[in-house]
């Protein structure tokens, strides 16, 4: 035992333990022995249990400290994150980038189970992929709970603001950063232009939450961001295609290009028609069922589907879990289904945040290691033009007047995991340098964690404002009685 507990060591997959505290664990237990092959997928079980233990008390604790002093809660789940992945202290961890990494919870696991290091990683491994297909799911219900928050007679009133919010937050970050890049750092063309393409991207996901969480979601200004914040996610998924063919060939495949936005203008304007005319059937089969969860069953059949389809044609499947949001949010089961999804969103949800922050590595952060000094410049050129460019995106809306338009562009501002996407496929294509590949991350990182607080910040102003225009009257009454 020994012997394999020092290869473990080595392999360095377990390192933050001392050498003798497994010699003591051996004597004392001496029916700790290898695993059987067959027995160690059901560890994987117990690993996954034991993460989200990790997990929800990081989502909890983190969130209650920022709601006790007036922050968004889903910051606090943020910061959790990052306290407990791979920043911090290693309990939630992946094994990307061929499966090396410390993680404290497969110490615990290798200690107290006496796995072998190929057996370790294996669970290691099964453990990760499970905790990433949660956080998924966990996105997926929290945008088919915005979709049912949403009004979608009203996201059609807002649809051209919303669509200049987005052409514009698009456009000018992407133009903003290719050009600097180009002109100030001297950066290749195509680099510099996947660089730019990370600026495009919104992480709808954060930015709803937030504006769930502050009551703002079915405000002209939550509309139009969540309106923008859709078509962003159509509009990035487009460019990533661009930039990755660019990347690969030296050219643009047209072809794929039409194909995509054929498919997401076909999926999006469908998807609702086709499901505004089927939902009154929707509404008699759950009726015609006798059987417990008819109606939240059904509906995550219907929300499924349609994310599916969307993930089947190259879209994002949080895109078809919104469109399915929005088409029940039509039907007379919408109240219903609104408090049946809430506790599954109470599950999934924060393990979606959480995974987020810990994935997010903040030794690129670190101005003393040379090799990110850098990174570190460009990113203060990728922030600002990142900040600036979804910043000016909100004063694009048009037709609108007294709608806080600072709050839409602030709105905008987090890139979250999708930006995360675009420097991954950036990093697997080799098209981007190390320093590039930092600075964007850091972008990343900064964006999303601005977002929130200053959305609480541009809103809070709004309201101020909105009950200072409203006792005006009430006072000039009051001058009127006593004149």
């Amino acid at each position: 035992m020994a012997n394999w507990m020092s290869a473990l060591i080595g392999s360095g997959l377990i390192s933050n333990l001392p050498i003798d505290f497994f010699q003591i664990k051996s004597t004392v237990s001496p029916w700790l022995a290898e695993i059987p092959e067959a027995e160690v997928e059901p560890l994987v079980l117990a690993s996954v249990l034991l993460s989200l233990v990790v997990v929800y008390l990081a989502a909890k604790i983190g969130g209650e400290l920022c709601a006790r002093i007036n922050l968004p809660a889903v910051l606090g789940e943020l910061i959790g994150g990052v306290i407990v992945g791979v920043s911090a202290m290693h309990l939630i961890v992946f094994p990307e980038g061929g499966g090396e990494a410390q993680s404290l919870l497969m110490n615990l696991v290798g200690m107290t189970t006496g796995q072998t290091p190929s057996e370790l990683l294996r669970v290691f491994q099964g453990e990760s992929e499970v905790i990433s297909v949660l956080a998924e799911l966990g996105v997926i219900i929290l945008l088919f709970e915005i979709g049912l928050e949403s009004d979608l007679k009203e996201l059609i009133r807002v649809g051209p603001q919303a669509a200049a919010v987005a052409v514009v937050g698009v456009v000018a970050p992407f133009a903003a950063g290719t050009a600097g890049l180009i002109a100030i750092f001297g950066i290749d063309t195509i680099p510099a232009v996947f660089a730019g393409a990370a600026l495009t991207a919104t992480s709808i996901g954060i930015t709803a939450k937030v504006l769930a969480e502050m009551q703002k979601l079915s405000s002209r200004e939550g509309q139009i961001i969540i309106g923008a914040a859709v078509l962003d996610d159509v509009l990035g998924i487009i460019v990533l295609a661009v930039v990755a063919s660019l990347a690969k060939t030296g050219e643009i495949e047209i072809l794929n290009v039409a194909f995509l936005i054929a498919g997401a203008a076909t999926f999006l304007v469908g998807s609702i028609f086709i499901g505004r005319l089927l939902s009154p059937y929707f509404v008699m089969v759950v009726n015609q069922m006798r059987t417990r969860g008819q109606v939240i069953i059904s509906s995550l059949i219907f929300a499924f589907v349609l994310a599916y389809i969307a993930a089947a044609i190259q879209l994002e499947a949080i895109l078809g879990a919104f469109a399915a949001g929005l088409i029940l949010a039509e039907t007379s089961k919408h109240k219903e289904i609104e408090e049946q999804i809430s506790p599954i969103a109470d599950m999934l949800v924060p393990i979606f945040f959480i995974v987020v922050g810990a994935r997010t590595d903040l030794s690129v952060l670190n101005p003393l290691e040379p090799a990110n000094r850098a990174g570190l410049v460009i990113a203060s050129f990728l922030v600002v033009v990142a900040v600036i460019g979804k910043v000016i995106a909100g004063f694009a809306i048009f037709g609108q007047p007294g709608i806080n338009r600072l709050a839409v562009g602030v709105g905008m501002i987090p890139r979250g995991e999708v930006g995360l996407v675009f420097a991954g496929v950036g990093a697997a294509s080799g098209v981007l340098t190390e320093s590039l590949d930092a600075a964007i991350i850091v972008m990343v990182i900064f964006t999303t964690f601005l977002a929130p607080p200053l959305l609480r910040v541009v809103f809070k102003e709004d309201d101020g404002a909105v009950s200072a225009a409203g006792s005006a009257p009430e006072l000039e009454t009051a001058d009127e009685v006593s004149s």
